[in-house]
């Protein structure tokens, strides 16, 4: 009993001695509850907008700034989108005109201090093809966690085209793209930010229209 004792008394001190832990925290980056108008993706309805051959992130929804900014260090696990269902022809139309047919993926990005509006591509998911999740929302768990920092920037990489944008807010709600600023009106070019390791200024800023996707962050404890 006194050797037990002793055993006991030792290990009590060894985990006061110790500091104590953090648990990690599950966050749902770029969820951020309901909004006015309703989240809901464009297509099928008229018009069908896509998020088109770009890179693009959400600045602004109403009163919440940079909602794809991880709030803390920690790992990206899964990636979730929500699609519109475009009818037969609004998917020919975009197939042809948009680069194939409808693929996404997740980038990690990291604010640069100069050029204005410039980010750093650190990693990216691999692309999913996206038309059998047609009017669904699909969750995508990552095979590797990608790392990042607080202040990292979760975007959607669109190398074609995805029905994941959602309309009629006010100019409070705003994304920006991978689009030099002479082409921010236009999809005819492939801008999408796909090279690890460089930067990329993100001039164009779409207002009234939302990107419907997130992110699932554990936090490094």
């Amino acid at each position: 009993m006194k050797r037990a004792f002793t055993a006991i008394s030792g290990a009590l001190a060894l985990s006061l001695a110790l500091p104590a832990l953090a648990p990690a925290t599950l966050t749902e980056v770029g969820v951020i509850g309901t909004t006015t108008p309703a989240t809901t993706p464009s297509c099928p309805a008229s018009p069908c907008l896509a998020v088109s051959r770009t890179t693009g992130f959400q600045v602004k929804v109403g009163s919440v700034t940079n909602p794809l900014s991880a709030p803390r260090e920690g790992a990206i696990v899964a990636w979730t989108i929500t699609l519109g269902k475009p009818n037969s022809s609004q998917i020919k139309f975009f197939t042809a005109n948009e680069g194939g047919a409808a693929t996404a993926a997740i980038a990690i990005l990291r604010p640069q201090r100069t050029p204005n509006l410039a980010y750093k591509l650190i990693a990216q998911s691999p692309v999913v093809k996206l038309e059998k999740y047609f009017g669904k929302t699909a969750q995508f768990p990552l095979a590797s966690a990608i790392n990042v920092k607080r202040g990292d920037v979760i975007a959607l990489t669109v190398p074609s085209w995805a029905p994941a944008m959602a309309l009629g807010f006010t100019n409070a709600t705003s994304w920006r793209a991978s689009r030099p600023k002479n082409q921010c009106s236009s999809t005819s070019s492939e801008t999408a930010h796909t090279q690890i390791g460089t930067n990329v200024q993100y001039y164009c800023l779409y207002r009234t229209a939302r990107l419907t996707y997130s992110a699932t962050l554990i936090s490094t404890p």
